[in-house]
């Protein structure tokens, strides 16, 4: 059974064979939990679509459908309107 000391600050170091079994890492979310006087930890997974922000942008673009969906129908407007100069020019 694995046991740890509590700091003064009131930390725990997660044993490394629990943290690779769980694959607890720096920066991973852990929930505790109160079972009727019992203490769990529970490492929280990631969500998959909270993980997935983000990944098809270009270094340094800024993500913005709105300004996609707009740059997409002014392209629309100015097609159409190039479509009824050349159907009213003899």
């Amino acid at each position: 059974m694995d046991m740890a000391k509590v700091s003064a600050k009131g930390w725990v170091v997660i044993p490394r064979r629990l943290r690779e079994r769980y694959g607890i890492e720096p920066g991973s979310l852990v929930r505790f939990v109160d079972y009727a006087g019992t203490l769990v930890i529970v490492p929280q997974r990631q969500d998959a679509v909270e993980a997935a922000y983000g990944a098809l942008r270009r270094p340094g673009e800024q993500l913005s459908w709105t300004k996609a969906y707009l740059e997409d129908k002014r392209q629309e407007r100015d097609r159409e309107e190039r479509g009824l100069e050349q159907d009213l020019c003899p």
